[in-house]
Order: C-alpha cells, then sequence, then structure tokens
C-alpha cells in the first residue's frame, strides 16, 4: 500500500510540472515584456527630448517652433526603430534582474528549470518587438522620412558636403549623313527627387561634346511623367523596349558657343528621356535608409540589371533584413549578465555594462558597414559579424553558469 500510495504522489507531482512550467513561463515572459517596453520607451522618450532641444538652435521665421515638432513628430519612427535592439538588451537585464534579486532565478533553477529554458522565455517577448522593428522599416520609415524632410532637409543647406538625388552620365548620339548615328558626346543629368506617381523635382543637365567641353547647361523646376514610347520588342531587358519620357516645366538652358560666348533661353516646357520606369527613378533618387526592405530589394535588382552596384544600398539591405537576429544576440548577451551571485556585481553595474555592451555593438556594426563601404566586401557577411560575435559572446557566458 505504501509503495502504491508513493507512486500516486509521484504521478501527481509529474502531472503538475507542465502547468507549473506554464505559470512560470508567463510570469518571466510578462516580467520582460513589460521591463523591455520601459526600456524602449524610456530611450525614445530622451531621443525625443534631446533631438527638439537640438532643433530649437535652428529656429527661424522659416523654421517654427509647431515646423520642429512636427519634423520631429515625423522622426519618432526612426528613433524608435534605432533604440529597439538596445532597449531589449536593457529590457531584459532588467526583467531578469528583478527576479534575480527576488532570487525567484534561484528557485527555478534550483525547482529543474534549466537556464537555457529561462532563455527561451524572455527571447519570446523580443520576438514581438522584432516583427515590430521590422514593419517600421517596411511600412513606416519611407513615408515619415520623406514627410520629415520636406519640413526641414539637412543635406539642402549644406550641398557641398553631400550628394544627394539622382546622378548619371548618358552617350548622345546624333544623325549623321549617311543615315546612321554617330557619338554627340554625353549628357551629365541629375535629378534631385521622384514621387512613385511620376512626379520629378529639380532637374540638371549638361551637355559635353566628343572632346569633353560643356556645349549647353539646361535647369527645370521639375517635370511630369507623359508616357513611354516603343523602340525594341525583340530584347528581353525592359530598359531596351521602352523610351520613357517626362515633360519639363520652367526650363531655362544656357547654351556655350566657341570664344565662351553664351546665351540664354527659357522655355515653358521640354522632355526629357530615360531609359527605365518612374518607379525606379523613384528608387534611385531616395536615400538607402529612406527605403523600405522590399524596396531595397528592387533597387538591387534593378541595379544588376544595369550591371552596376550600390554597396550602400546594399548594406541596409541586410542591415534591415538581419536585425531580427542582431536583437535576439543581444537580448542572449543581456541574459548572461544577468545569471549568477549578485554579491559579487549588483543590478546597477550588471546594467551599465549591459548599455556600454550595447554601445559597442553599435558602433561595431558602423564600422564594419564603413569597412564593407570602403573595401568594396560583401555587406551580407560584414552585418553578419557582430551578430555572430554577440551571439558566441552570451552562448560562451551562459555555458558557464550552467
Amino acid at each position: 500500500m505504501r509503495s502504491l500510495f508513493s507512486k500516486s504522489v509521484a504521478t501527481d507531482q509529474l502531472a503538475r510540472v507542465p502547468s507549473n512550467l506554464k505559470v512560470l513561463s508567463r510570469y518571466v515572459k510578462l516580467n520582460a515584456l513589460l521591463a523591455i517596453i520601459g526600456a524602449v520607451l524610456g530611450l525614445w522618450a530622451l531621443q525625443l527630448v534631446f533631438s527638439y532641444l537640438s532643433e530649437l538652435d535652428s529656429l527661424d521665421d522659416s523654421y517654427t517652433m509647431g515646423q520642429a515638432i512636427q519634423y520631429i513628430f515625423y522622426r519618432s519612427p526612426y528613433f524608435l526603430e534605432q533604440f529597439i535592439p538596445t532597449g531589449a538588451l536593457l529590457g531584459a537585464v532588467v526583467g531578469l534582474g528583478l527576479l534575480a534579486n527576488k532570487s525567484e532565478l534561484v528557485v527555478m533553477r534550483a525547482a529543474g528549470v534549466s537556464v537555457y529554458r529561462i532563455v527561451s522565455w524572455v527571447l519570446q517577448p523580443a520576438l514581438i518587438f522584432v516583427i515590430l522593428a521590422l514593419a517600421i522599416n517596411q511600412f513606416v520609415l519611407p513615408t515619415s522620412n520623406q514627410l520629415a524632410k520636406e519640413i526641414n532637409d539637412a543635406d539642402s543647406k549644406s550641398l557641398v558636403t553631400s550628394v544627394r538625388g539622382y546622378w548619371t552620365v548618358q552617350p548622345r548620339f546624333k544623325k549623321s549623313e549617311d543615315g546612321g548615328t554617330k557619338p554627340d558626346g554625353s549628357d551629365i543629368l541629375y535629378i534631385d527627387y521622384a514621387d512613385v506617381k511620376g512626379n520629378i523635382g529639380e532637374v540638371k543637365r549638361w551637355h559635353l561634346d566628343n572632346n569633353g567641353n560643356l556645349q549647353t547647361a539646361v535647369h527645370a523646376e521639375g517635370g511630369k511623367y507623359i508616357g513611354r514610347e516603343s523602340l525594341d520588342t525583340t530584347t528581353d531587358k525592359l530598359s531596351e523596349q521602352y523610351r520613357y519620357d517626362w515633360q519639363l516645366n520652367n526650363m531655362t538652358e544656357l547654351s556655350i558657343n566657341q570664344g565662351f560666348e553664351s546665351s540664354q533661353a527659357v522655355s515653358t516646357s521640354d522632355t526629357l528621356s530615360l531609359p527605365f520606369a518612374p518607379e525606379s527613378v523613384y528608387l534611385l533618387t531616395r536615400k538607402a535608409e529612406d527605403l523600405s526592405l522590399t524596396q531595397l530589394y528592387e533597387h538591387r535588382q534593378f541595379m544588376r540589371q544595369q550591371d552596376q552596384r550600390s554597396l550602400s544600398h546594399e548594406l541596409a539591405f541586410w542591415q534591415k533584413l538581419l536585425s531580427p537576429l542582431s536583437i535576439l544576440s543581444l537580448v542572449i548577451v543581456a541574459c548572461s549578465f544577468v545569471f549568477g551571485s549578485l554579491r559579487t556585481h549588483s543590478l546597477g553595474l550588471r546594467i551599465v555594462v549591459a548599455l556600454l555592451f550595447g554601445l559597442l555593438f553599435s558602433y561595431v556594426q558602423d564600422l564594419v558597414g564603413f569597412v564593407s563601404l570602403a573595401t568594396g566586401f560583401s555587406p551580407m557577411l560584414m552585418v553578419l559579424l557582430p551578430i555572430i560575435g554577440s551571439a558566441i559572446l552570451g552562448g560562451y557566458l551562459l555555458k558557464r553558469q550552467m
């Protein structure tokens, strides 16, 4: 009878284990979620305050306080997305640290709950912020960044030191006497801005002859897409099948004759022809940070069709695509900071170390990005290096706590 009774008690205890684990799982997840939310919102609020204070120096008659507030509002999604990795790191340290202060982590481990299981519970709330960061990158940042730049475009105030818009060199041809074509120099084309509807902003075009001498300079305030013209349907490349035309408005043309004599003519409209569609012009005139993940992929495919490469856009594509892995790797490192005796290192010191590690991780990401742009090394591998290093460090520190 005693053996049967002991077997029944053991069976009841085993039956309670899954339910107890569910309670512990919900408890740890809730603590981690609330701590991460508090950390992200706190860092985000600090950034908004500091950004607004920095904008106060730029206030004048053309840039009012209301516009500054509106500018910070449109930039706020970008700030939120930037602080999600560091907030997840800090929140994980705080959430688990509070449990460790009450010896709750010790009780869990004494009850047979492994360190890796607790880490997996913390990673699940972090996945919410992974999805949030991807959603902001995909659906919010392209529009919000553009609206912010329409209010206060810092690049327009420093054109001497910045390169913006789309620049290209187009070969030019003219008809010869025998009915064929011959080279007629080249055009240097600059387009300031384009949208998905086909409207383009300021356009500048310089025509150089075969010897590289400047012949004409054209300036237009803007243009509107008017359609495409079929050229050759036998080729598979879309850029060779059509020629896309824009009608330029308020155009001024400066002609430079021999002997450095010049003449200026003003016309209401002219036609600009490009070998690619308005959607492609839109992608080419936007900065990499202002494009969504899918737009960066489309830009990458388009550049491949043109046998060209933009390292800055490729780097931004891999940074946004692999950002979930960076967030999860930082959470693993955060968990490794907490497990262990609090007698050796206090929770406050661990929070400071976590913040320093988050800043170091961000600086290393920027550094490997610059190295990729300078050397042409694979952007994907350069973005993966700090993520892999962070994950290995976190796994090693967790293993030491086993």
